[in-house]
C-alpha cells in the first residue's frame, strides 16, 4: 500500500520582496534596487537590499519556517545581519561566504528555540522521513531547479525548503522560483531532483 502524500501548509516567502518580479530580477531586466517593495526588507537603502536579495535564499527559507511554527518573522535584512553576527554569513567586501550550515543551525536553536541540525550528508531518500515526521528541510540545489526539465551544470549553491513529499515527487518552496509555476510547493520528480541536489542541508523542527 502506497503512502499518502504529505504537504505542510507553510507560508511562502521569496528572497526578493516583490515575488511577482522574480523573472525580471534573475534575468537582469530589473535591478533589485528598483524593487518597489524594497523597504519591506528592513534594509537601510535600496543598494543594501540589492546586495543581499540574491543571497537571501536561506533567509527566506528560515522566514517560512518561523511563520509555519507561529514564531515572529523579522524582515529579511535584519535577519541577515543576525546571521552575519552568528558567523553563518561571512562578508568580505562585495563577496559573501555562506550560508554556512553549522553556525546557521546553532543560531536557529539558540535564537528561535527550534530543532536545527546541519546535515552534510543527507541522501534524497532521507527527506521523506523528515517531512513525514513534521519537519522541514533546507536543501542545497542548483538554482535552475525552478525549471526542472532542464539539465543543471552542477549541483547545489541555492537553498529551497522541502514542504511536502509523495512517492513520486518532492514539494519545494523555492525563494527564487517563478511565479505561478515553481515558487509555492513546486513539485519535482525524485528522478529529476537528484540532478540538482547536492546531498546536504539543514533539518528544522520543533
Amino acid at each position: 500500500m502506497s503512502a499518502p502524500p504529505i504537504h505542510h501548509p507553510v507560508p511562502y516567502y521569496s528572497q526578493w520582496e516583490s515575488a511577482s518580479l522574480v523573472p525580471e530580477f534573475i534575468s537582469g531586466r530589473l535591478d533589485a534596487a528598483d524593487d518597489p517593495l524594497w523597504q519591506k526588507s528592513g534594509a537601510d537603502t535600496p543598494q543594501e537590499y540589492a546586495f543581499w536579495a540574491p543571497r537571501m535564499c536561506g533567509v527566506a527559507c528560515l522566514r517560512m519556517a518561523l511563520d509555519f511554527w507561529a514564531l515572529p518573522v523579522p524582515p529579511a535584512v535584519p535577519l541577515v545581519k543576525d546571521l552575519c553576527a552568528a558567523g553563518a554569513y561571512v562578508r568580505d567586501g562585495d563577496t559573501v561566504r555562506g550560508l554556512i550550515y553549522q553556525p546557521f543551525a546553532d543560531y536557529v536553536r539558540v535564537r528561535w528555540g527550534l530543532r536545527a541540525d546541519s546535515v552534510p550528508d543527507l541522501p534524497a531518500t532521507g527527506i521523506p522521513e523528515v517531512v513525514a515526521g513534521g519537519g522541514l528541510v533546507l536543501l542545497s540545489v542548483h538554482k535552475t531547479v525552478r525549471t526542472p526539465d532542464t539539465d543543471p551544470p552542477s549541483k547545489g549553491g541555492h537553498l529551497v525548503l522541502a514542504v511536502g513529499v509523495s512517492e513520486e515527487k518532492v514539494m519545494l518552496h523555492n525563494p527564487s522560483g517563478l511565479p505561478g509555476s515553481s515558487q509555492v510547493a513546486a513539485e519535482v520528480a525524485w528522478d529529476r531532483f537528484g540532478s540538482f541536489y547536492a546531498g546536504r542541508g539543514v533539518i528544522l523542527g520543533v
